[in-house]
């Protein structure tokens, strides 16, 4: 029975309205066809008979009332519904509960690499005094020992495009060699390549953009020496068009020879 047959039968009994006076001669005619078991005196009069039907009308309207009472309240019959069981939920935070946050990883470091302690074979590390790109005519520092440099702009190099020399001269062999070239970003400063005189496999080369600077590296292998006598490193590369200030370029080497650690460093000279 659905919510439409509920509100109808509940309208119709709160409507509903008994005839009484109809329904109690009904009542009477349906009894006057019983026998009569004992005659009534023509001046009594039939009090039992009509007590009798209103007792009868009476019960026959409480019956019906208790019946549709009974249908209207009845709550509708459901139709079987396989319920899903939600998903649970997240328990809530309270707003004034902190949530953690997530660490920040921290930011690449930049700049030159750390380089070894300058009591180790593979070669000192540089000082701040004379780190490249530092390098002036007043703080350069060209000789160390047997170890000695200089800096100079390639005869080659022209209004949109140079090269950086560093000559490398040692009386002795080394069996550690970092050489560093530095040159500053004066504008669109782009590395075209690079050289040195010694064999290629002997050494990793890297070039990187650090600090406003295009940096060069050559390292020389482990188990690998450079002999005593002079060589050359060169880095190639484009630069807006006109002519180049090298005066904030700069070259730092760290070797090991027999005496130790050794470092040399220094600026470059314009091309004659």
């Amino acid at each position: 029975m659905n919510e439409e047959l509920t509100g109808r039968l509940r309208a119709a009994a709160e409507a509903h309205q008994p005839d009484r006076a109809r329904i109690l001669a009904r009542v009477e005619r349906g009894m006057s066809g019983a026998p009569v078991r004992h005659r009534e005196s023509s001046g009594a009069r039939p009090w039992p008979r009509i007590a009798l039907a209103s007792l009868a009308a009476a019960g026959t309207l409480a019956v019906g009332g208790f019946a549709v009472a009974a249908i209207v309240q009845s709550p509708p019959a459901r139709p079987d519904v396989s319920a899903t069981p939600a998903a649970p939920s997240a328990p809530s935070v309270p707003s004034g509960t902190p949530r953690p946050t997530p660490p920040t990883p921290s930011a690449p470091a930049t700049g030159r690499p750390t380089t070894p302690d300058r009591s180790s074979p593979t070669g000192p590390s540089p000082s701040a005094s004379g780190a490249a790109g530092s390098a002036r005519p007043g703080n350069a520092h060209v000789q160390d020992g047997p170890l000695s440099s200089a800096g100079s702009l390639g005869t080659n190099s022209n209004s949109f495009w140079a090269q950086s020399n560093i000559t490398l001269k040692s009386t002795q062999p080394l069996t550690a060699l970092t050489v560093e070239l530095r040159i500053t970003q004066t504008g669109a400063v782009q590395s075209t390549g690079s050289w040195r005189t010694l064999p290629a496999e002997d050494f990793t080369v890297t070039v990187q953009n650090e600090g406003g600077a295009v940096v060069y590296r050559w390292i020389l292998k482990p188990g690998r020496t450079v002999p005593a006598g002079q060589h050359v490193f060169a880095g190639q590369y484009n630069h807006a068009a006109g002519a180049r200030e090298v005066e904030h370029d700069g070259y730092r080497v760290d070797a090991h020879g027999p005496r130790g650690a050794l470092s040399v460093w220094g600026g470059f000279t314009p091309a004659r």
